[in-house]
């Protein structure tokens, strides 16, 4: 589409279904009162200027407070199509999700009973700085789900284990007018997304939405593209070959550290896409690949380049 207009409002977030155990009913007093101060027009307690949010950063501990819902298969505001099939995921409130740029990263969390590691991929509207809500699964591993809340510790993972190369999703839409890409297997959270028509030129810079879509409005041409990608630790690895083919996962060659993975055959996937669509009816949609699945060739990759640019180690809000 050509028309340069604004895409339709968000699609609203799955329901989330909180879990709340009879023997902690007087112990989220609080919680449920703020919950019901949201849903009559009431500001969040937790809503802290955009500038001052931050999601969670390695070597820095927190304290706070895990309770527990689940997302009923959805993979909730960054957009990914599921949860992850180990169901150990979190929600963060706005301060720490930080409008998306928590997105993909890992927490480690440890509460009475242990320590779970949870990937990042949902918000929760209602929760302050430190407050975790947890899937059900990631939960039980810490604490008893009788206690409906408990206190925890928790901590950004640096450099997590990748389940494998990066993977490219253009959303439904685009064009070489409207570009948009979700970035996926990426372990720890992204700084930036650049974008560059062919191997030569410009490179052009993406705009993080918070629904973890990486945005240039005017477009970046026709493709192919290539992509470089720089984590908040300062990794950076490019692919190159990313084909405009909106709804499909496209999967490179190259990781985001740790080198970069053999090519392989690869067969194109659709999935449904998640919040604005650039499409002429500028209809939203509901859900996106985060990455897991195959994608078309021609492989993306080439230059694994792991060399740290300036880490940006920003303080999280919790603890």
């Amino acid at each position: 589409m050509t028309d340069g207009s604004a895409p339709s409002d968000p699609a609203p977030r799955p329901a989330r279904t909180r879990w709340l155990a009879a023997g902690g009913v007087a112990a989220l007093a609080t919680v449920l009162g703020l919950s019901l101060a949201l849903r009559s027009g009431a500001a969040p307690a937790c809503a802290a200027p955009r500038a001052f949010a931050a999601p969670p950063a390695g070597g820095t501990v927190h304290k706070g407070k895990a309770t527990f819902y689940d997302s009923k298969g959805a993979g909730g505001n960054c957009s990914y199509p599921s949860a992850p099939a180990n169901r150990r995921y979190v929600a963060l409130g706005p301060s720490e999700y930080a409008a998306g740029a928590a997105c993909g990263g890992f927490l480690d969390v440890t509460g009475p009973r242990g320590t779970v590691r949870v990937l990042v991929m949902d918000q929760c509207p209602e929760c302050e700085p430190g407050h975790l809500d947890l899937s059900r699964e990631a939960f039980a591993e810490i604490a008893d789900p009788v206690q409906g809340i408990v206190g925890i510790s928790y901590h950004a993972v640096v450099d997590p284990p990748l389940p494998g190369p990066l993977t490219f999703r253009i959303k439904e839409g685009a064009s070489q007018w409207w570009f948009a890409v979700l970035v996926g297997q990426h372990g720890n959270p992204l700084r930036s997304v650049e974008v560059r028509q062919g191997s030569s030129g410009a490179w052009r810079d993406a705009a993080r939405q918070d629904y973890n879509y990486w945005l240039i409005e005017s477009g970046a041409g026709p493709g192919p593209y290539a992509i470089r990608v720089t984590d908040v630790y300062g990794h950076r690895a490019t692919a190159t070959g990313i084909r405009m083919a909106p709804g499909q996962v496209q999967r490179s060659t190259v990781r985001m550290y740790g080198g970069a993975a053999p090519a392989r055959a690869t067969t194109p996937t659709r999935s449904p896409s998640a919040r604005p669509s650039r499409s002429t009816s500028a209809s939203p949609s509901v859900s996106a690949s985060p990455a897991l699945a195959a994608a078309a060739s021609p492989p993306a990759v080439l230059d694994a380049a792991v060399a740290p640019v300036h880490p940006t180690r920003a303080a999280g809000c919790g603890g």
